[in-house]
């Protein structure tokens, strides 16, 4: 395992997210961020495991599908590691009115679809980047 930063709980994690901290434990149990910290009960969480909910917030936010959010992190975890989205050069577009997960690489932009990563011949007009923005709301 990398190394981690910080130890924070479920609460203090979803205030940096934006989301509850139930939201959080129920994030950590469906696998879409780790509690890189502790496991064991209740839940510690570190800044990387942070900054890895904020991002799933941000693609939820968006429209992306629950079941795009778990493929895309498990269609990435491979090339980038235990928290892949935020190390990903990611970003959102719209097709047929349903928000898909795009990733840029060095040959083109590649759309999330059921059989994983597909390389799109038309890239649209639009691609808005998957940035780390932590709630700043107080």
């Amino acid at each position: 395992m990398a190394v981690v930063h910080g130890q924070f709980h479920a609460a203090d994690v979803g205030e940096l997210a934006g989301v509850s901290g139930t939201t959080i434990g129920q994030w950590a149990r469906w696998g879409y961020i780790p509690a890189s910290v502790s496991a064991e009960d209740p839940h510690v969480y570190s800044v990387e495991d942070a900054v890895e909910a904020a991002i799933v917030a941000e693609l939820l936010g968006r429209g992306v599908s629950h079941a795009d959010v778990r493929r895309a992190i498990a269609r990435l975890r491979d090339e980038y590691g235990a928290w892949p989205l935020s190390a990903a050069p990611l970003g959102t577009t719209t097709q047929n009115g349903r928000a898909r997960v795009v990733l840029r690489e060095r040959d083109g932009y590649y759309a999330l679809g059921p059989r994983g990563w597909q390389l799109m011949a038309v890239v649209p007009p639009e691609i808005d980047e998957v940035r780390l923005r932590l709630n700043r709301r107080r």
